[in-house]
Order: C-alpha cells, then structure tokens, then sequence
C-alpha cells in the first residue's frame, strides 16, 4: 500500500459516521446506500458524501444497477491496511527508538 492511500484511509476513517459506515458494509457482502439511509440518523445525501469519501479512499466499491448504487468493502485494500498499520506501529526491534 503507497503512504498517500495510507493517509487516504487514515483521513475517512476519522470522521465516526464513516466508520460506522464501513462497520455497517464489513458485516454483509453488499449494501444498497438506500438501506444504509434507512439504517442511519442522517440524510441520504450525507450517507452518499461519506461513500464517496470511503469509495475515493479505495475502501469501498460500488455496483450500479440502475439508479442504485450498491457498496461493498473492499476487504483485500482492508487487509492491507491493517498489514500497513501494523507494520507502522510494530517496526523492527533495530529500528525503533530507545
């Protein structure tokens, strides 16, 4: 993973709606922004904001059927973001600073 798509997630995983978002998309294997609306005390707009922010960070893509737009994580890109964290904060015991 490249240190902008690091910085990228790091930045829409801040916001709390967001996270709750993708909690929401890593239970199933694809949601309907629609249900995500229904499910969330906040506007279909913010809710298409915040897919947007995910889908422009790579964590999540989207299946148009329609007008529909369905979203799923993109749980490889999660994978690799949580190797990236870990590496991140678990560095080699001859790099780290005493």
């Amino acid at each position: 993973m490249d240190a902008d798509q690091f910085h990228r997630i790091n930045k829409a995983l801040g916001d709390p709606t967001r996270f709750d978002i993708l909690e929401r998309l890593a239970a199933c294997d694809e949601m309907p922004c629609a249900n995500l609306a229904e499910q969330m005390p906040v506007s279909q707009a913010t809710i298409s904001h915040h897919l947007k922010e995910l889908h422009s960070a790579g964590l999540v893509e989207v299946r148009r059927e329609a007008k529909f737009g369905f979203y799923k994580l993109k749980r490889n890109v999660w994978k690799e973001y949580l190797a990236e964290m870990t590496r991140r904060l678990n560095p080699s015991p001859k790099n780290r600073i005493s």
